[in-house]
């Protein structure tokens, strides 16, 4: 009866009745401006070729990175992450810091296509240049080295500032990279060269399909640099001393494991937080998909509503351009 107190007088359900009521009270909004592709370009390749742990995800060339950039542009998402992958690796990872290697090419040749339509954000990181696959330059005992691998951070930030980055993604997890980077690119008169701190990048197991792109040389794990994923307080310490070192955005990678720090570091950070729906994460909805176990298109979306309610407002996805036509 309407008079009886259990009969309920507040019904939220009103609200979700149609889907344009749901639209109309949404609190969370992902736009395809909000997306960052990840490209990965290899030297030699003459055409694409598919990554066999990430379907629909492609090794690229020059030529054809050029094309996917024009998609990019057309679909209005908001930029794209060119990771290079040479086809001469070393101790030092000279490929990383040639004008003519693969990632300065690749970030010439996007510039040169789509001018300033997109941001460029190429990864600023030696692991896919080095013969042993770690981020940073090796001491004799095999341990990083972390002061002598900022130097060549820097000389590798300079290179990509050259060939036209935005912003570059220093995602080494080396202690004073933020401040190291900074002051070599404003000692050369790149002001402009923006730093997007992968600031609470955490040691995971969902990199497994990254390192299939990359074709990874890495031996052992990087659970010396890359965060412990038991902790928040000292990811929460990495984020702020980024900021403190000039960091122009800050992003925690994995998003979906971390979505706890990624609501942290938006309460906290005076700059722009971004979240990387990694590889793994983008693998497990492609494989379950694929066998029917769960809806490809509206996983994604959910997926992405999830990290963006959490409090990203960029999120880096290898579903950035089916998520842009979903969300259109």
């Amino acid at each position: 009866m309407p008079n009886s107190p259990e009969f309920p007088v507040i019904r939220p359900r009103r609200l979700r009745r149609t889907a344009a009521l749901r639209r109309l009270v949404a609190e969370t909004r992902v736009h395809p401006s909000d997306l960052v592709l990840p490209v990965f370009v290899k030297e030699g390749l003459t055409e694409p070729l598919e990554i066999a742990s990430m379907p629909g995800v492609f090794q690229h060339s020059v030529d054809s990175v050029r094309k996917l950039a024009v998609e990019a542009a057309r679909a209005g998402i908001g930029g794209l992450m060119p990771f290079g992958i040479p086809l001469l690796r070393d101790a030092i990872g000279s490929a990383a810091t040639d004008p003519n290697g693969i990632l300065n090419v690749t970030t010439r040749a996007i510039r040169e296509e789509i001018g300033d339509d997109l941001v460029v954000i190429p990864d600023l990181c030696l692991d896919e240049f080095t013969d042993h696959g770690h981020c940073g330059v090796l001491r004799p005992d095999g341990t990083v080295d972390n002061d002598a691998s900022l130097m060549r951070y820097a000389e590798m930030g300079l290179t990509l500032a050259e060939s036209g980055a935005d912003l570059l993604g220093a995602s080494g997890m080396m202690d004073g990279q933020i401040g190291y980077v900074r002051a070599a690119l404003d000692e050369a008169g790149r002001t402009d060269t923006g730093l997007l701190a992968y600031a609470a990048k955490y040691a995971s197991a969902f990199y497994g399909p990254f390192r299939d792109a990359v074709e990874s040389q890495l031996q052992g794990d990087r659970r010396t640099y890359q965060q412990d994923n038991a902790n928040t307080t000292e990811a929460l310490h990495e984020i702020d001393l980024d900021i403190q070192q000039g960091a122009d955005i800050v992003m925690v990678k994995p998003a979906l494991p971390y979505l706890d720090i990624v609501k942290a570091a938006a309460e906290r950070s005076p700059v722009p937080v971004a979240a990387y729906h990694i590889s793994g994460e983008y693998a497990q909805i492609v494989a379950a998909a694929e066998r029917g176990w769960i809806d490809r298109d509206a996983a994604i979306l959910e997926s992405l509503t999830s990290i963006k309610r959490a409090g990203a407002g960029i999120i880096a996805t290898y579903a950035a351009l089916e998520a842009a036509a979903l969300l259109r």
